[in-house]
């Protein structure tokens, strides 16, 4: 009996895993809602001054749109930006490169920093995730 518990046990949970996996690929809302996490670390904002200057993807800055610079993602790439604090997350579109100082990871229009409430500190610990394209 035990020999056989050993078996049908780790054969069950792995026909259940895989059950599960199949309902949220079945499921167009939890497919969108999936997402790969790829960094952390700390966040700054643009300042409004740089409003209308060009980015390096061609496009005029733009401090009320969701916009981010990153140094290796593709320009159109869509990331949800965590502030670790207090949990707020905003989902932006990368269109700059960056950041330039030591230490960051990424830099958000000042739009993104209020809704992950960065604004007033300037700076914020992030966990960044890469949304599926799908």
């Amino acid at each position: 009996m035990r020999a056989f518990s050993a078996v049908l046990i780790p054969l069950l949970l792995t026909v259940s895993a895989a059950a599960q996996e199949a309902e949220v690929l079945d499921d167009p809302i939890a497919a969108v809602d999936q997402d790969t996490e790829i960094d952390g670390g700390m966040a700054s904002y643009y300042g409004d001054e740089l409003a209308g200057n060009r980015t390096a993807s061609g496009e005029r800055f733009d401090p009320d749109g969701l916009t981010a610079a990153h140094r290796t993602l593709p320009f159109g790439s869509m990331v949800r930006v965590t502030n670790t604090v207090n949990g707020d997350s905003v989902i932006v579109r990368i269109n700059d490169r960056g950041p330039f100082s030591r230490g960051r990871v990424i830099d958000v229009s000042h739009a993104a920093a209020r809704q992950i409430g960065m604004h007033r500190s300037g700076t914020a610990r992030v966990k960044l995730a890469l949304l599926n394209a799908d």
